[in-house]
């Protein structure tokens, strides 16, 4: 079997993709930004039911610094990229964010190329493809690219969208290494620690009452696990080489939907789950106090439909049920002790 880098692999995504290269008998090693995150990993891979946790090697490598990241990759035959800089707010920089993620990605390639790695996966997102458009009911396809100069283009997306362009342009103008990149939607499923995404705090917060409504907000979804198998895939598919996949599940939900999915399935552990969708005008003038909503009102009412059939027709993958992501996401976060009792 393969020895596979995965950058990130403390993150809600990056730890799902080193159990499943685990669970196929690769060797893992992960970079870790500090190196107390070690025992964090280990943890969560405990958590996870890998076999043998302890046949994972780190090495502390980050995204803004050149230090650590030849020795993450020697040795190497495949890199999974899944590290990007995330906030919980909007920065008042938008660098803060850009520049991290884009030059943190050419560092991960021109160290995969000097290394003789065979391909690089690169954990971009739908955000890279279907932000800044007008409305449309026509499903976004991975032809499509994200318009950076649209309303609803916040600094996260620009920022995986400005990255995974320099990487193909990286990989077009250098060469030395294949490129395949994985697209997936708001990514929900099993939470192993205390450490997750903005989709899974979105779960979280509805469990906690931390929203009397909810705003009118849409977007796809994808469990983590089946993100995970897309990596693995993308990484050893010959018909992978050069070629993006979105990871979506079902059909397009709204954070409304989510919540009745939780009050139907979870019983009393969903008593705190708001039940009225908030009017855009509301969640317009709460954004003016509340930071976290100015976000959220570019997003009010867009819809934005997406498809995997190529991931289903060119890789043989299959993904889980909206449903079944959203639970898993809630019924971990509950096991875990991390809503309120």
């Amino acid at each position: 079997m393969s020895t596979v880098l995965v950058t990130g692999g403390s993150g809600f995504v990056g730890i799902h993709v080193v159990l499943q290269l685990l669970a196929a008998g690769h060797a893992a090693r992960t970079t870790v930004r500090r190196p107390d995150r070690r025992d964090d990993v280990l943890a969560m891979l405990r958590e996870g039911g890998a076999a043998s946790p302890e046949s994972v090697s780190f090495v502390t490598a980050d995204l803004v610094r050149d230090e650590g990241w030849r020795e993450a990759v020697t040795g190497c035959d495949y890199v999974l990229h899944v590290a990007s800089p995330l906030s919980t707010s909007v920065p008042k920089d938008e660098n803060e964010m850009i520049v991290p993620a884009r030059d943190g990605t050419l560092r991960v390639l021109r160290a995969a190329r000097e290394a003789g790695v065979k391909r690089v996966v690169i954990t971009s997102s739908l955000g890279a493809i279907g932000y800044g458009h007008p409305p449309r009911e026509k499903p976004f396809d991975e032809t499509d690219w994200t318009n950076l100069g649209g309303a609803d283009v916040q600094p996260y997306i620009k920022s995986k969208t400005l990255a995974e362009r320099a990487a193909w342009d990286f990989v077009a103008r250098e060469g030395g290494l294949e490129l395949s990149v994985v697209n997936p939607a708001g990514i929900f499923g099993p939470v192993l620690g205390p450490d997750f995404s903005g989709s899974i705090e979105i779960v979280k917060s509805l469990l906690d009452g931390a929203m009397p409504a909810v705003p009118r907000v849409y977007f796809g979804v994808v469990d983590v696990r089946d993100v995970a198998d897309l990596h693995l895939r993308a990484m050893t598919a010959p018909q992978a080489k050069g070629e993006r996949f979105i990871a979506v599940s079902g059909e397009t939900m709204s954070i409304l939907d989510i919540a009745l999915v939780l009050r139907r399935e979870l019983g009393p552990a969903a008593r705190r789950v708001p039940r009225l969708q908030a009017p855009d005008w509301l969640v317009r003038l709460a954004a003016n106090r509340i930071p976290l909503l100015r976000a959220v009102v570019p997003m009010l009412g867009r819809v934005r439909h997406s498809t995997s059939a190529k991931a289903r027709s060119l890789l043989g993958w299959h993904a889980r049920s909206n449903e079944e992501a959203i639970l898993a996401t809630a019924e971990s976060l509950i096991r875990l002790g991390l809503v309120k009792p």
